[in-house]
């Protein structure tokens, strides 16, 4: 399938894991090469701003990994925000219920080697990608924990994890919330992520005309395709090669 001419005059939003980065058994575990911090870098610096990451992750989490740039962001599907301005968003929940949930889900870990237990703050995440037979009992167990904390609260499904979030925010909104803002209002927006929880992101790019990018294989709702995280990097270092017109220098490491 080919893919959409990149041009100036876009806003690119992209997923972390995925999509810049390969997954690893634990969140933790991932790095951000030199390489990756320059081509970003470069590609903020060509789309005169207008790049936001748009992530599971929260912002805190995401600036550990892509320090020392300070990307635009909306962390935890959405319920954080960090606009171009630097100006923060936050959508927060009840922190006593999220407490009472998040004791529920480190009881669940210890009784079941393989699985992992991510507290994002605003979010909690049950992972089982290094024990992918516990899917089922991952599945049952999240549902009624997440049901137990009514309708401010549900529950999200990705790439070997189940997730506690507050309802009513997700990669579409943020997506959305972004393109009212500068650098990105009045920009056509591309946005590519790889699993489930990018489907609401490809759902508000495509209702904004824009471009919508899965990477990977399945269904989806997505207007093309990339094959994998080497692919994405490719095809955006081609608009800097073409369109950049300076660079952020980056300290490798």
């Amino acid at each position: 399938m080919s893919l959409p001419p990149l041009l100036p005059g876009m806003a690119f939003f992209l997923d972390v894991d995925g999509t810049l980065l390969d997954y690893a058994e634990q969140p933790q575990a991932v790095c951000v090469g030199p390489a990756l911090l320059r081509l970003l870098g470069d590609l903020l610096a060509a789309s005169g701003g207008a790049l936001a990451l748009i992530s599971g992750r929260s912002i805190e989490d995401i600036d550990r990994l892509f320090a020392p740039i300070m990307f635009p962001m909306a962390g935890q599907h959405g319920t954080e925000l960090r606009l171009a301005s630097g100006a923060l968003r936050r959508h927060t929940p009840s922190i006593d219920k999220l407490g009472r949930a998040a004791a529920d889900i480190v009881h669940l870990t210890a009784a079941h080697e393989g699985l992992v237990f991510e507290n994002k703050g605003m979010t909690l995440a049950l992972h089982y990608r290094m024990s992918p037979k516990l899917r089922d009992l991952s599945a049952r167990a999240m549902r009624g924990i997440a049901a137990s904390l009514g309708d401010e609260f549900e529950l999200q499904e990705g790439k070997f994890v189940y997730e506690i979030k507050p309802s009513g925010k997700d990669k579409g909104t943020a997506i959305i919330e972004f393109m009212d803002e500068a650098p990105f209002a009045g920009r056509v927006p591309v946005f590519v992520g790889d699993d489930q929880t990018d489907e609401y992101g490809f759902d508000a790019v495509n209702a904004l005309d824009g471009h919508s990018v899965k990477v990977g294989s399945g269904a989806t709702r997505a207007r093309w395709r990339l094959d994998d995280a080497s692919s994405v990097l490719a095809w955006l270092d081609e608009f800097i090669g073409r369109f950049g017109l300076g660079r952020i220098t980056v300290s490798p490491g």
